[in-house]
Parts: structure tokens; C-alpha cells; sequence
């Protein structure tokens, strides 16, 4: 039985209030439950809405499922959030692992059926729909895949299939859809161009909220244009990384001595945390709590 956890809401809820008021949330991935912080106390000082993610090939880094969703929940209450938080599983790799994630208090999951043949990616899709129903639980798919490196695993882009998306929309029932439309995990090589006539038709098509992957580096403008055409959910990791990981590498630098963990790690969090909240203003979310 899935645990009922009233910190957290499920991200459909969110989705579809931006959607409608044409601003992005921003998912934001947690690599260590200080991430966690910094990502909270951001959407915190903005008021926005935020998604709260880890990615499947993490979980086990992370403790499992059943401690990520405690500690995201303690975390909510000692810091006193206010905001819509919403759990997320990023690029579910099984059925079982969505199940799992539901089972230990997760308001949303993602089933990454985008590497199989359409049929079995809906089947499998709505096998975890079903599971999730009952808990009012929400479920993202993919269709296509993203390019680039996501945890050590690296493809190239194919571009969603407009059919394909409205078949998995009406078929598997999902609450948000992943199309891929050119943007990639992980830095990009030169100016990224995304597909927006596509994007437009499959908007158009599917009518729910439309989940980018890959938003790290995206021009504001690209961005800007994927919100007007329905996009509700941007994901966003590497920029994160690059900034936790500069603030990190400057305070070493600056002082070969120092080996007190606080001390090396605050400005690292602080970075993420500003980070962030620049990218929640970007999407326009500031306020939207």
C-alpha cells in the first residue's frame, strides 16, 4: 500500500495551473539530500511551485525509495515549506521501480518506455498509470528520445512521432508527456535548436502538459517559445551540477588547507540554490505558489 504523504502534492496538479497560465515548473534533481535543501529554500524565496526529482539510477546513491521520500518530507517541515512540492521519479526504468517509488510516498513517476517498440511503451505506460490512479498519483512517459549523457547513459536525439504521442495520451491515460524535439541531457555543442512546428502539432494534438528534458542551456527565447506552446515542466540538472560543482572547485582552490565539510560544501549548496532561482524566474514561475 502506497503511503500518504501531506507534504507533497501530486505534480499533475501543478502542471496543469501552469499550462493554463502559460509559466513552467521548474524539476530539479537531487544528488544529495543538501540538493535538496538548496532546491526547496529556492522555490521557497521565489514562492514557486517546484518539482523535487531524482533520477532511477540514483535511488540506491540516495538510500532507496522509501528514505528519499522521508527525508524530502522532513526536509519540508523543518524548513517550514510552504510551496507546492511534488516527489518525482525521473526516467523510471521499470514498472517495478515506478510501483516502488508510489509505494514509498512519490506524487509522480515517470515510465521511460522510450527506448521500446510504441506498443510495449503504452502498455507498460498504462500498467503504471493504473497503479498510480487509485493514489491520485501522476505519470509522465517519453516518446522519442533526448540525446546526450543522462547518469553515464548516452544516445542521440530522435524526434517524437506526433501519432505516437496521441496514442500514448489517449491509450495509457498519462498526466504529462515527454516529446523529444532536440534538446539533449548533459552540456550542449554549440546553440541548441528545437523542433517547434513539431512541438506546435504535438501541443496541439495532445492537449496536456508537455515536459522538456534536457533545459539546461536552452536560450531563454527557445524557452520562452516551448512555454507558449504548452510546455509545463523543464527539467534541469547539468546547470546545477556546473554551478555546484565551480563553487566547490573555486573554495579548494582558494584555500589548499581546509577540510572542514561545511565550510567546503555551503557555497556549493548556495550555488545551487541560486541557481535555481534564476531558472524558476526564467520560467516564470516566480509567485505561482
Amino acid at each position: 500500500m502506497a503511503v500518504i504523504v501531506k507534504n507533497l502534492v501530486p505534480m499533475g496538479e501543478i502542471l496543469s495551473k501552469a499550462k493554463e497560465g502559460k509559466y513552467a515548473v521548474g524539476h530539479f534533481n537531487v544528488n544529495s539530500y543538501q540538493w535538496a535543501e538548496a532546491i526547496l529554500a529556492g522555490a521557497e524565496e521565489e514562492q514557486s511551485p517546484v518539482i523535487v526529482a531524482t533520477s532511477d539510477r540514483l535511488i540506491d546513491y540516495l538510500g532507496g525509495f522509501k528514505t528519499i521520500a522521508v527525508m524530502i518530507n522532513r526536509i519540508i517541515e523543518h524548513k517550514g515549506i510552504t510551496v507546492p512540492v511534488a516527489l518525482h521519479l525521473d526516467h523510471g526504468q521499470s514498472v517495478e521501480h515506478c510501483k516502488a517509488a508510489i509505494d514509498a510516498g512519490y506524487t509522480s513517476v515517470m515510465f521511460d518506455g522510450s527506448h521500446l517498440p510504441i506498443d510495449e511503451n503504452i502498455r507498460l505506460t498504462k500498467e503504471v498509470k493504473n497503479y498510480a490512479l487509485p493514489f491520485g498519483v501522476s505519470v509522465e512517459a517519453e516518446i522519442g528520445s533526448v540525446g546526450g549523457n543522462e547518469d553515464g547513459m548516452i544516445g542521440g536525439i530522435i524526434y517524437a512521432n506526433p501519432e505516437e504521442c496521441l496514442r500514448i495520451v489517449r491509450e495509457a491515460g498519462i498526466d504529462a508527456l515527454a516529446a523529444a524535439l532536440g534538446s539533449v541531457h548533459g552540456p550542449y555543442q554549440g546553440e541548441p535548436k528545437l523542433g517547434f512546428n513539431e512541438m506546435k502539432q504535438i501541443s496541439d494534438l495532445t492537449d496536456i502538459p508537455l515536459v522538456l528534458h534536457g533545459g539546461s542551456g536552452i536560450p531563454h527565447y527557445q524557452l520562452k517559445r516551448a512555454i507558449e506552446l504548452g510546455h509545463a515542466k523543464i527539467n534541469v540538472n547539468t546547470e546545477c551540477l556546473q554551478a555546484w560543482t565551480n563553487a566547490i572547485r573555486q573554495v579548494l582552490e582558494n584555500d589548499r588547507d581546509l577540510y572542514d565539510a561545511r565550510a567546503i560544501l555551503t557555497p556549493g549548496m548556495e550555488a545551487v540554490k541560486e541557481t535555481v532561482k534564476a531558472k524558476i524566474r526564467e520560467f516564470g514561475s516566480s509567485c505561482k505558489a
